[in-house]
C-alpha cells in the first residue's frame, strides 16, 4: 500500500514595520509573485504600527514592505538577499 503523500504544514508568521499614521503599507515577495497589492498590512492603533499575517509552508521566502509606494526591506530583519535589480530583499526562514 502507497503512503499518502503528507502536505508540510502551515506555519503563521506575523509581519510589522513602522511608518507614518495613515500610511497604505503592503507587502510584497515570492510567497505572493511580487504583488503589490495582494497583502494590505493593518494598523491597529493609529501608531504607525503595521501588521500583517500569512500562513506559509516551511521553507525561505523573500519580502519587501511598500509604504505609500515606496518598496523597502524590513529594517528589523538583518537578513537579507541582493536582487537582480542590484537592491537587497528582506528574508525570513519558516521552520518546518
Amino acid at each position: 500500500m502507497a503512503k499518502k503523500a503528507t502536505t508540510p504544514k502551515r506555519k503563521r508568521v506575523k509581519f510589522e514595520v513602522l511608518a507614518n499614521p495613515g500610511a497604505k503599507v503592503f507587502l510584497a515577495g515570492s510567497f505572493n509573485d511580487w504583488n503589490d497589492n495582494a497583502k494590505e498590512l493593518k494598523e491597529k492603533d493609529g501608531d504607525g504600527c503595521y501588521t500583517g499575517t500569512l500562513l506559509l509552508v516551511p521553507g525561505e521566502y523573500e519580502y519587501k514592505f511598500i509604504v505609500n509606494g515606496d518598496w523597502q526591506i524590513d529594517a528589523e530583519n538583518p537578513n537579507f538577499n541582493q536582487n537582480k535589480m542590484g537592491t537587497l530583499n528582506s528574508v525570513v526562514k519558516v521552520e518546518a
